[in-house]
């Protein structure tokens, strides 16, 4: 069972000279559920090497179980430092595939060709992919063989437009991820803020925001029979 994960290389939050990139919760969380289902992992990224951490996803508040293992696990953060490049990945070698978020993927995964030729093929091949929180970004451009966007007609999950306005992004961020999946017809629902909110749409899985990684990855795992 091979699953590659799929992390920004974007560091800049727009124009507030901040920083950005991938949230480690949506990382660590999915990575323990594979990994400790037998799951042979490859991270991947669109510079490739070391992805940026989001510094909010890295204070005390958002630490977890998975957080504190991912940071302690040198095997673990080897393979964060080395991110294979993603215009190298052959989707041919893989059984699924997982999109952690933060808010890079809004930048460069969304329209990162590489990207949106991996996600079109595992989606038209039947292979199961996740993603969670920002990462459902990823569906920005890509399109099925019918011509439309591959979430249209599909029921959906990501970062809410109320989270989004909770965490004072609304303005910053180049588009919501509510309002993306709804505009390329996406039958999008939530959950609570901020409580795991996962859904599952034939080989298609998304989540709502950072609790709802562990419950994608579960979800995932179950889409490839295990």
């Amino acid at each position: 069972m091979n699953v590659l994960l799929i992390l920004t290389s974007h560091d800049r939050l727009g124009d507030t000279g901040k920083k950005t990139g991938f949230w480690l919760e949506e990382l660590a969380a999915p990575y323990y559920v594979l990994l400790d289902a037998g799951a042979t992992l490859t991270l991947a990224s669109p510079a490739g090497g070391q992805p940026p951490l989001d510094p909010q996803s890295d204070v005390a508040a958002a630490q977890t179980e998975a957080t504190q293992r991912f940071k302690k696990d040198d095997k673990a953060q080897r393979a964060l430092a080395h991110t294979t490049k993603l215009a190298e990945i052959d989707p041919d070698g893989f059984d699924a595939v997982f999109y952690p978020g933060g808010h890079g993927p809004l930048w460069d995964l969304a329209e990162n060709a590489d990207s949106q030729r991996i996600i079109e093929i595992f989606i038209t091949d039947g292979r199961p992919l996740a993603a969670v929180c920002h990462a459902p970004a990823i569906f920005q451009h890509t399109k099925g063989i019918d011509g439309k966007s591959l979430v249209s007609g599909r029921r959906v999950t990501g970062f809410s437009n109320t989270e989004e306005a909770a965490v004072g992004l609304a303005e910053v961020v180049p588009f919501p991820v509510e309002d993306l999946l709804k505009a390329n017809g996406g039958l999008y629902t939530k959950g609570p803020d901020w409580a795991s909110h996962v859904v599952v749409d034939g080989n298609l899985v998304t989540g709502q925001n950072p609790a709802s990684s562990a419950a994608a990855a579960r979800a995932l795992l179950k889409l490839l029979g295990g």
